[in-house]
Parts: structure tokens; C-alpha cells; sequence
């Protein structure tokens, strides 16, 4: 449906994935009873369309994801607590300790802003900071389907916050989808990004999509019969099979890698095979290659080895008709949906009663270097799950942060710190002149002990002195970092004071 139709909860009820009995069904119903009461006369920035409008699309979006009875319900209510009077503990009372958990971490991450354009360790540390926070993957998934029709309905907002928003989203949303395989999210925002921070390059690539989609596409519709029909013909028993196009952005990328010259773009055009086995693929790949000329040095095989997200597929890159170049894609329905849906494609399968063993299968490959280890971490917790809801509500917790915080700086900058470190710990962080003259702090303004334990997102200012650099014995009974503790000890015994 068009981005700015008016959608219902029965559009939301009648995209869910799995198997909505009568109970989850009323579930669901109450919940936007209560958001739409509680937004009731508020509009969006459009000033036309009521507020509910955005809580529905949100729970549209996690529902064609395949997200849980949960999530989509706290989507519905995700601004509820902030926007209107009805407060977090009401909704907890009806809807449960779960579900007013993920509304809340919602409600906190959006308090974290992209500051300004900033050199990659800034993002990287702004994108581990927005899952540290979030705690639970699901709040993340919500916070990634409101972004998502946020950004479709971007036009009503001012130019300069245009901008804000399609940046922070192209650096810190866009690689959080690609890091959880949720590949339908992660080119949905990279497209609506490019379109406000390069319009002109975004309209002359969509322009050069359509025309070379508009006059090959008979071509790719008869490829199209002419492959089901031989692989049915050999046994194949095909899903589905359809033509595709290279989303905008991903392809003025290759574009630029080759002179913007098209003909050097051998997966501009693409068909996509849906198979049941994974042997089924291989056997798809010869019966292709016996029907039309493969591409040297242009066949994939992500299957055996996957990507760092879990992607897995076979391309080749063939000679179709009019020696026409286009890229095959041949994969399971279990590996459509988890490259489509990443991490959420789990409760399509468990929902359906089958087992998620090894969901995102690990490679005997070892992940390249450049792979941060918490994207290893994230993936390692998927295996055994799925017995249950319960179990795998567990398993979404992201326990590999939760020794750690992350705090700003006046001026924007993230300190990674430890769980429970103190201004002190902050101060030696940024410098350790900043540290042995540090006399104060500030916590978001406030005026906050030495001793304080800073807190996720909190944005630090620390108070110094000219007059002396003097770190003072009694921190050594607080601080948490080694950092901190070995400045303020090479100090003491330079002075003889320890």
C-alpha cells in the first residue's frame, strides 16, 4: 500500500505471520484501543493524518517482519507514556512487565541524537551505545519499524531536520539492520536516506533503474517461465521464482566504483529462486548453468560460507537474452526469510512449531577481522534457541554490554566506560590533565558528586581548576577503570603522597 494511505489495526491484524488466535487477536485489539484513545486529537507533522496513524504503521512494519504478539502490541503503544497522560505503570498493569519494559526502552532510545558528522570510531561507538541501551533486541526491532515510517513521511518536516534524520539514520540505523540480517528494513531506510542527503544522484538512479527495468522486462518475464518450466521439468520444486531489480543506493555505490558506467553493473537485473532443500540449490545452480552461459569468476556461494550477518544464498552472474547481463539468486525459503528478516525471522519459525537450531548457522570460516566482536557475539546467542517464548525472551537480553556505558561529552564525544564508573573514571577517559584537575561535575547540566555513577546517555561535564593539579587519594576508594586508577597513583607517589 501507498506510504501515506491510512492503514487500520485489521491491515496490522492481517499481516501478521503467525497463527493469530482469538485471545492474541483481543490482546492486540485492546492495545490499540487504548493507543487511539490516548492519542485521540493529537496529528502528525503533516497536520492531516491522526497521531495513531504512526503507532500502526510501527506495528504494520514489525508484523510483516514476522515479530511476535509482544512486540507488535508494544509497537502500538510505543509513544503512549511520552505523548499522552496514560503513564508507564498503567500500561504495565494491563499489558504486562514485559511489554512496558520494551515501551520504555523505546521511549529511552530515542533520546540518543547523531551530534554532527563524526569520525567512525564516534559511530561505532553510537551504534554499540544504542544496542547497550536497548538491553532487549526486540526494543531495537521496534525502534527500527518506527524509524522506518518516520522516515517514508520525512517530507513534512523542515529541511535542516531532514538532513539530521537521514544522516543519523544512513550511520547508525541503516548498519544496525544490516548487523541483524534485516535486509527488508536495512535497503528500505538506506533508500529513504540517500533521497534527502543526495537527491539529485538518488532521482538520476531510480530514473536509470526504471528505464533499464521498463526495457528488459519481458525479457525477465520469459527467463522467468522458461527457468521454472525446466526446473520443474528436472525434478526442481520451486517456491517461487521472480524477477528484481538493485535497490537505489546499493547501486549508485557500485556505480561509483565503476565510472557510473552501467554496462560494468552486472546485477543491475536479477531473477530470485525460492527452493526447499538446500541441496535443491545446487542442483538449481547446474540446471542454470546448463541453460544459459554463467559469468567466470561471478558465482557466490554464501551458502558455505556466509556472510558475517548471516546471510546465505548462491549468486551467479549469467548471459540472458539480447546478451543481457543478469545476476540468479538461489536460495531456501528458511534463507529468504532471514535475509529478509535477519533476527526476526525467528518467531515466524517458531510460531509455525519449528525448531530455530543454529539460526544463523556458523561458518567453519572465521569472521574477517574488520568484524567488530560484539557483531560475533550478537550472532552466537541464536543457536539452541526457540523451545519457547520464555527461553527465547531470555536470549534476547544483550548480556555481552551490560558491564559496559556509554556517556557523552559536552561537545558530542562517547566515552565507553565501565558499568558503575563515576565522573573521575570520565575525566581521566578524555585526558588525564582533565583528570588531576578535575574539582566537579555535571551530569545532563546538574551538578552531581565525584563518586556518581553515570549512566547510560548521560552527558558529562567535568569542572577543572587552574589553581592545582592535585588528584586526591580518596577517589583511589571509587573509580573503576585501570586507566583512572594508574593516573591517580603515578601522581601520589611522584609527589610522595602514597
Amino acid at each position: 500500500m501507498p506510504i501515506e494511505e491510512n492503514i487500520t489495526i485489521e491491515d496490522v491484524l492481517k499481516n501478521v505471520k503467525f497463527n493469530l488466535e482469538f485471545k492474541k487477536e483481543a490482546f492486540i485489539r485492546s492495545a490499540y484501543a487504548l493507543a487511539e484513545k490516548a492519542h485521540l486529537g493529537q496529528k502528525r507533522k503533516s497536520g492531516k493524518d491522526d497521531y495513531i496513524q504512526h503507532p500502526l504503521h510501527t506495528a504494520l512494519n514489525l508484523a510483516r517482519i514476522g515479530l511476535g504478539l509482544k512486540t507488535i502490541t508494544a509497537g502500538l503503544l510505543h509513544d503512549v507514556p511520552e505523548d499522552t497522560p496514560v503513564t508507564l505503570k498503567e500500561l504495565e498493569h494491563k499489558f504486562g512487565k514485559e511489554i512496558a519494559y520494551m515501551v520504555d526502552g523505546v521511549t529511552k532510545l530515542g533520546k540518543i541524537k547523531l551530534r554532527g558528522t563524526k569520525e567512525d570510531i564516534y559511530l561505532e561507538n553510537l551504534r554499540k551505545m544504542f544496542l547497550a541501551m536497548a538491553s532487549d533486541i526486540r526494543v531495537v526491532l521496534i525502534k527500527l519499524a518506527d524509524r522506518l515510517h518516520n522516515m517514508e513521511t520525512l517530507q513534512h518536516l523542515p529541511p535542516d531536520k531532514q538532513q539530521r534524520i537521514a544522516l543519523e539514520t544512513m550511520e547508525v540505523f541503516v548498519p544496525i539492520a544490516n548487523r541483524l540480517g534485516i535486509g527488508e528494513i536495512k535497503v528500505s531506510l538506506e533508500d529513504l536516506s540517500f533521497k534527502y542527503l543526495d537527491s539529485k544522484n538518488f532521482f538520476a538512479t531510480e530514473r536509470l533503474v526504471t528505464t533499464e527495468y521498463g526495457q528488459r522486462k519481458k525479457f525477465i518475464d520469459k527467463m522467468v517461465i522458461e527457468l521454472r518450466k525446466e526446473l520443474t521439468k528436472e525434478g526442481i520444486d520451486v517456491l517461487n521464482i521472480f524477477g528484481r531489480t538493485k535497490h537505489i543506493h546499493s547501486l549508485y555505490q557500485k556505480l561509483k566504483r565503476h565510472d557510473m558506467d552501467i554496462n560494468k553493473v552486472y546485477d543491475l537485473l536479477g531473477i530470485r529462486i525460492i527452493v526447499p532443500e538446500m541441496a535443491n540449490c545446487y542442483e538449481t545452480l547446474g540446471i542454470v548453468h546448463k541453460k544459459y552461459r554463467p559469468l567466470v569468476g561471478r558465482i557466490k556461494d554464501y551458502i558455505s560460507l556466509p556472510k558475517p550477518n548471516g546471510y546465505q544464498s548462491i549468486h551467479t552472474t549469467i548471459f540472458g537474452p539480447e546478451r543481457i547481463f543478469l545476476e540468479v539468486q538461489i536460495r531456501t525459503k528458511k534463507m529468504d526469510d532471514e535475509a529478509e528478516y535477519g533476527i526476526a525471522s525467528h518467531w515466524i519459525y517458531s510460531e509455525k512449531k519449528r525448531k530455530m537450531k543454529n539460526f544463523f548457522l556458523k561458518s567453519k570460516h572465521a569472521v574477517p577481522d574488520e568484524e567488530l566482536t560484539w557483531v560475533k557475539q550478537l550472532r552466537e546467542w541464536q543457536n539452541e534457541l526457540g523451545k519457547d517464548d520464555a527461553e527465547f525472551a531470555e536470549g534476547l537480553k544483550i548480556d555481552f554490554f551490560k558491564n559496559h556505558i556509554f556517556a557523552f561529552t559536552p561537545l558530542g564525544d562517547i566515552i565507553d566506560l565501565p558499568e558503575d564508573a563515576t565522573p573521575i573514571d570520565f575525566a581521566y577517559q578524555v585526558h588525564g590533565e582533565v583528570g588531576n584537575r578535575a574539582i566537579g561535575a555535571k551530569a545532563n547540566g546538574k551538578m552531581i558528586t565525584l563518586d556518581h555513577k553515570i549512566q547510560n546517555g548521560e552527558v558529562i561535564e567535568i569542572l577543572t581548576t587552574r589553581d592545582r593539579k592535585n588528584p586526591s587519594r580518596d577517589w583511589l576508594k571509587f573509580v573503576r577503570t585501570s586507566l583512572a586508577k594508574s593516573q591517580i597513583r603515578k601522581y601520589l607517589k611522584k609527589e610522595g603522597l602514597l
